[in-house]
């Protein structure tokens, strides 16, 4: 290597258990890698769900997209990123922000 920034000594490729390529034993990294979808999968659920509450909420108001982006204080774009379910796109705090300023009151349960 020349010691530039730019170079890079290791690709990880996108479908590799990235705790293997970090050098944990295999069994290990399978159940790290296990651990980490199912933690990935929960909160996923969990943003479709708020995604829901604020979609049935723009339904229910009989909004436009531009006129719900207004009240939520986002881009129209962010709105139709929530009808569509783009979780990918949203941290949860940003959903529960906009939930916040509808009015609606969200409570997390830890059990």
């Amino acid at each position: 290597m020349s010691g530039n920034d730019h170079d890079v000594g290791h690709i990880t490729p996108a479908d590799a258990n990235i705790f293997a390529e970090l050098g944990f034993a295999q069994k290990e990294a399978d159940a790290l890698l296990a651990e980490t979808q199912a933690e990935i999968e929960k909160i996923s659920r969990l943003k479709e769900q708020l995604m829901t509450e604020l979609s049935d909420w723009i339904s229910q108001s009989h909004l436009k997209q531009s006129e719900a982006a207004e009240r939520l204080r986002v881009s129209r774009p962010r709105v139709s990123d929530v009808v569509n379910k783009k979780v990918g796109k949203f941290t949860l705090d940003t959903l529960i922000e906009m939930l916040q300023r509808i009015g609606k009151n969200v409570q997390i349960a830890v059990n």
